[in-house]
């Protein structure tokens, strides 16, 4: 029987990686995005994947993604919580309140949000598989970029918990940590901080791959490859671990 899998922040990046790969695997994939424009193109012409339009910092939005992902394809076997933001480079004096927050409630709260409505049926039926993405970012620990790690620290804590809470019902959470990922996002990163220090775009992408150990990016299709791995029974004893696929990360600036 065929999985059926929600990606979160599945229009685009890494969450589009992810859906394609599940969908090339046989699955049945429900994703949802916080742009309707991503969204529908990522869904387009694929009758197994299928969306909805939700922020998934709202709980009343999380709710109707998964009565909709349910409505066509079942209760959901695996969850790949994807969906994140990097909020402001700042230090923490400059930051607001509703920095703070808006970054907390997509990259934590969304995660709680979308695990509370799909645990029970998890549970109920003694199997299923969640994957949270984290970052890198959580051991090299850059600068001005605090909101960010400690929103995704919270999610490693997050995934450790709830894999010894889980782990009796046959539920397995795990988490992974892109590293310098081939993307439009990282490469608007680069390009962003060449024309603040007034660099060339590869100057600075050495400059970051100088403190990757193996001296290389990640491709998309690469985190997606962990995350259909850990959702399968191929790791069917593979919980409460987080996982690098990053090259081995060492520093950033």
């Amino acid at each position: 029987m065929a999985q059926s899998v929600i990606v979160t922040g599945g229009g685009d990046g890494i969450g589009r990686s992810i859906a394609e790969r599940f969908v090339a695997a046989g699955a049945d994939v429900h994703i949802c995005d916080v742009n309707p424009a991503h969204l529908g193109a990522a869904i387009s012409g694929d009758s197994r994947l299928r969306g909805t339009v939700a922020d998934v910092s709202d709980p009343g939005a999380v709710t109707r993604l998964v009565e909709q992902a349910e409505a066509w394809m079942g209760p959901v076997d695996v969850l790949v919580n994807n969906a994140g933001i990097g909020g402001p480079r700042a230090p923490l004096e400059e930051m607001t309140d509703e920095d703070w927050d808006r970054v907390m409630r997509v990259n934590l709260y969304g995660m709680f949000h979308t695990m509370r409505c799909v645990i029970p049926g998890m549970k109920e039926r003694g199997i299923g598989a969640i994957v949270n993405i984290s970052t890198g970012s959580v051991r090299t620990l850059p600068v001005d970029r605090s909101v960010y790690n400690v929103s995704k620290a919270a999610v490693e804590g997050l995934t450790r918990t709830m894999a010894r809470e889980l782990g009796p019902f046959n539920v397995r959470v795990n988490a992974i940590q892109p590293g310098m990922v081939n993307n439009d996002r990282m490469r608007g990163i680069v390009q962003r901080i060449a024309d603040q220090e007034g660099r060339s775009y590869e100057e600075v992408e050495g400059s970051f791959l100088e403190f990757i150990s193996m001296r290389t990016k990640v491709e998309p299709r690469e985190i997606a490859d962990m995350v259909v791995f850990l959702a399968s029974d191929r790791a069917k004893h593979v919980t409460g671990q987080v996982i690098a696929v990053d090259g081995h990360i060492e520093w950033e600036q």
